[in-house]
């Protein structure tokens, strides 16, 4: 078995491109080879600032030979689908073989070299790479991100000979840009590619990037008493600017610090791909910071770090020119502006959406312990920032940069907390408020959002959700849940609908309200799976009509733990045979209803013992329910469990009398309908 080394150097790949490339090029490489026939002991890709790598070992010298048979048409069948499947074989008549009046191609091949099935794959995948963008250069058709410079392609030691485009393979490639021997050099595998690289100055692997850059950072932070802020995006970020990363400790003017730490991180980070430092112990940044240098400078990085200084410098000061100006306009200002911001075609204007939220806040908030004006007043103010010189240079600052305002303008710490605060949580690893008033802002926002587009009929589809409202739904659940928020959401969601559809004039029903219950408990089931928990039961229980997540999640947590029971579990069993039962009645006809009766002659003690358990437990999950006190509700279920297995096995239901099997079918009705009001074990597996 061999290996085949394939490197394709070019001008600088952008970094966020690299991690994507890396997974394409496995993906595309992996399903070409697979379909020529061939495989494989392992398969790695590398994506760097010039290089695209990939490396495979244990690849065979040629493809298998093949023997396939193909079957084709009846030989009755007419003269087209014959000559059809000729063409499709490329054989003549007299080569197909007849067998129980079919027609069947017997077709054989003889297994290619290795090196020609990659010669004609690696043409293949840089002609159709899905870069997303390229370009293309000289007078070549070829595209590529950037201008591809050389291909590294060796089998075995060997150079396997082909051309793309006018460029030729070959086994040379080239290292640091700067730093390395200066001229190409030639390679025999990966181990020698992957040190030679070393020995001029380029790290293969991401990963090893990435850990240079931290331990450098770390130390060259330490070594001056300071602690690096930890920003593991960024880190990927700069992981792909550089091949021989260096980190290098630089100065900052500490007059900037009077800014908002936010500020000043991300304009280190978004302008400059700055890492911001601290000082261990104490609150907000120090004023220093550390830049990533593809070079070792003979200085030590002194020239570099001032250089880089000056212009944080420059970044810095428009940062605080904004900061003093947006100080100036204020809240009534910006939300004038609003009124000019189209929020959607279909939802009218910015302005609009906060009053709606504003409403809706204040309707929420004793829901979730929360004053009402304070509530109402943070969502007035909540989206004003988006007219803010700040937000507008650096969007990601939207809330943060409305909190300090507020906190400025004397407004209450609560507001200002829930302006700040309100656009969360954002995804699965953000954290959720807990803040009375930032809870109702945060919840009537994303209401709004979910209410709205649903109304208007844009709802996600597939993989599709423009409008993050599946991001938006999972928020207000988590929400609802880690704050333990007692409330029907559809109770909550109503006024939402009512507002969107008299504000914005929509016509004709709409079925928002079910169909964003529904919504809802596809998220819950997702979220709960992520916790390990089925996604039947969740369906089980959302089938009761209930609609406040809180008791919804606290019932699926109890059917859980006593499915897991042997009582359950065979409680479920006598479930499914007693549900079969009375569906193939009810073909027949309505099932019927009424007391079930005992002391009938000849009844068996078994009928007698489940109709007096039935009518117990019936009470008992009752009075367990109206508690929600759900583990007793399951107790009360698990007494069922032996009065039933008893009953089957004693029991003839279909009795040829039929008052014996009227009865017996109420009984039935009357178990399925006690443990129904605990959850719809008709959706539960098993």
């Amino acid at each position: 078995m061999s290996q085949l080394l394939l490197e394709i150097f070019s001008e600088e790949i952008p970094a966020r491109m690299q991690p994507g490339a890396a997974r394409d090029l496995e993906r595309m490489a992996s399903d070409r080879l697979k379909a020529a026939g061939l495989t494989w002991d392992a398969l790695t890709t590398y994506a760097g600032p010039r290089r695209l790598t990939l490396v495979i070992d244990g690849l065979p010298a040629a493809t298998p030979d093949r023997n396939e048979e193909l079957k084709g048409p009846k030989t009755s069948a007419p003269a087209q689908a014959l000559e059809g499947f000729l063409r499709k074989t490329g054989l003549t008549q007299d080569q197909l073989v007849e067998r129980d009046g079919i027609w069947f191609a017997e077709i054989s091949s003889k297994g290619r070299a290795t090196t020609e099935v990659v010669a004609e794959s690696v043409d293949d995948i840089i002609r159709h790479f899905p870069w997303p963008k390229s370009m293309r250069w000289g007078t070549g058709t070829l595209r590529w991100v950037r201008p591809i410079k050389r291909i590294l392609a060796l089998f075995d030691g060997a150079v396997i000979p082909f051309e793309v485009d006018g460029i030729p393979s070959g086994d040379v490639t080239e290292g640091h840009r700067f730093m390395g021997a200066g001229q190409p050099f030639a390679v025999k595998d990966f181990a020698d590619y992957r040190q030679k690289l070393e020995r001029n100055f380029v790290l293969l692997d991401a990963a090893d990037r990435k850990l240079r850059i931290l331990e450098g950072a770390k130390a060259v932070c330490a070594a001056r008493g300071l602690a690096l802020v930890d920003d593991d995006g960024l880190l990927d970020e700069v992981s792909g600017l550089a091949e021989w990363p260096t980190p290098i400790l630089g100065d900052m003017d500490p007059q900037f610090l009077a800014l908002p730490p936010e500020v000043v991180q991300l304009s280190m980070k978004v302008h400059q791909k700055y890492f911001a430092v601290r000082q261990p112990g104490k609150e907000g940044l120090a004023p220093h910071f550390v830049v990533v240098a593809n070079v070792e400078a003979t200085d030590g990085g002194a020239a570099l770090a001032a250089g880089n200084a000056k212009v944080l410098s420059a970044r810095l000061s428009d940062a605080e020119f904004f900061w003093t100006e947006d100080q100036k306009v204020g809240f009534d200002a910006w939300n004038a502006k609003l009124k000019d911001v189209t929020f959607h075609a279909k939802l009218g204007t910015l302005a609009e959406r906060v009053d709606r939220i504003a409403a809706l806040a204040r309707e929420i908030a004793p829901l979730v312990g929360a004053d009402p004006a304070q509530a109402e007043q943070a969502a007035r103010v909540s989206k004003a920032d988006l007219a803010s010189g700040m937000v507008g240079e650096f969007p990601e600052l939207q809330g943060i940069m409305g909190g300090y305002y507020a906190r400025l303008a004397g407004q209450p710490d609560a507001v200002a907390d829930a302006i700040r605060d309100h656009y969360k949580p954002q995804g699965p690893g953000d954290t959720v408020p807990t803040a009375p008033v930032t809870v109702a802002v945060a919840m009537a926002e994303k209401l709004d959002t979910l209410v709205g587009f649903f109304a208007i009929d844009e709802k996600p589809t597939g993989s599709k959700d423009p409008y993050a409202l599946r991001r938006a739904a999972l928020g207000v659940i988590r929400l609802v849940l880690e704050n333990g928020v007692r409330a029907s959401l559809g109770k909550v969601i109503h006024p939402a609908g009512v507002m969107i559809v008299a504000g914005q004039k929509l016509s004709g029903e709409t079925q928002y309200t079910a169909d964003l219950l529904s919504f809802f408990a596809d998220r819950l089931t997702v979220l709960l799976r992520d916790k390990g928990q089925r996604h039947d039961l969740v369906a089980a229980v959302f089938a009761l009509g209930d609609d406040d997540l809180v008791r919804i999640v606290r019932r699926v947590e109890a059917l859980a733990a006593f499915l897991a029971t042997d009582d359950g579990a065979n409680l479920l069993a006598g479930y499914k045979r007693a549900a079969q039962l009375l569906k193939a009645e009810e073909k027949k006809g309505p099932l019927p209803e009424g007391a079930v009766a005992t002391g009938l002659p000849n009844q068996p003690a078994e009928e007698t013992a489940l109709a007096f358990a039935a009518a117990a437990a019936a009470s008992a999950v009752d009075a367990a329910l109206e508690a929600e006190d759900f583990a007793a509700a399951m107790t009360a279920l698990a007494r069922l469990r032996a009065p039933v297995d008893a009953f089957f096995t004693a029991v003839m239901v279909n009795s040829d009398v039929a008052e014996e099997r009227e009865n017996r079918l109420k009984l039935l009705v009357q178990v399925r309908g006690v443990m129904n009001r605990v959850a719809d074990f008709g959706q539960i597996a098993g």
